[in-house]
């Protein structure tokens, strides 16, 4: 069911489904859904397989069908639309990622001077991850600040419940008084791994952090037996030249339409 969407795609739905999304074969699309967490929109999508992805009225309709109190839409496509503009037209903005791939860890970096790293345990390190993640959409103006907090609490619980199943492993780099400065999480796919937001604070940035995290990670995957390890950047952003750096290749574009806010009528 999965195996012929692009690796972005495909990935985010296994580790979610490691959290308890329920993914539905409607014929030619998925019906993606996060019941413990409604407002996880990218847990809550309608996934466009063999369907027409021009075909945009049709989708809008199934949405609000399937999902009738959703304050988003969102749509993932198995390929791109013809016909942008119509998407745009409704509202929705193009969310288009890219997956890089690397069959080994990248080569080891050092810790940056005055950091050490550690996997998150204490109940003050997630806290701070949390913050930072909060922290980051209050400055983008992304998504709606007390929707996302919501979301975000709920999927905390399921890094945290992964972790502690040994599936996935939250890594940190952190400053001599205890502040996280940066993480990114790691989730085990059985022969394949995912890592999971790589976030590092303003104050922190080009001092290595994340390109040390991202190999510390690999290792652990690597160990675990996995033979591909993806990481998923915005199409074209300075993430991803940070991961062609690191020695990641690049691979095809998942294509999506979301709004973060719509009425609900």
């Amino acid at each position: 069911m999965l195996e012929s969407l692009p690796p972005a795609a495909r990935t985010d739905l296994e580790v979610d489904r490691l959290g308890g999304t329920v993914v539905t074969d409607a014929g030619d699309h998925l019906v993606v859904r996060t019941p413990d967490n409604p407002g996880y929109h990218w847990g809550n999508f309608v996934q466009v397989t063999s369907g027409d992805s021009d075909d945009v009225e049709r989708w809008l309709a199934l949405f609000a069908e399937h999902f009738p109190t959703a304050r988003h839409r969102a749509f993932g496509l198995a390929r791109p639309s013809s016909c942008p503009e119509v998407w745009g037209s409704h509202g929705l903005a193009a969310d288009d990622v890219e997956a890089l791939t690397a069959t080994r860890s990248p080569s080891p970096t050092p810790v940056p001077q005055g950091y050490t790293v550690r996997t998150l345990q204490e109940e003050d390190e997630w806290e701070q991850r949390l913050a930072a993640e909060l922290a980051e959409n209050a400055a983008s103006g992304e998504h709606p600040a007390n929707e996302y907090a919501e979301f975000m609490r709920q999927d905390h619980l399921v890094r945290r419940r992964l972790q502690a199943a040994g599936t996935a492993r939250w890594i940190g780099a952190f400053t001599g008084d205890g502040a996280l400065a940066a993480s990114l999480g790691m989730v085990d796919l059985d022969g394949r791994a995912r890592y999971q937001s790589v976030l590092t604070a303003p104050e922190h940035r080009r001092r290595g952090l994340a390109r040390h995290l991202l190999a510390v990670a690999a290792d652990w995957a690597v160990e675990r037996g996995a033979a591909e390890i993806v990481i998923v950047a915005e199409a074209d952003s300075d993430a991803g030249r940070l991961y062609r750096r690191a020695g990641f290749a690049p691979g095809p574009l998942s294509h999506g339409w979301y709004a973060p806010s719509w009425p609900v009528t």
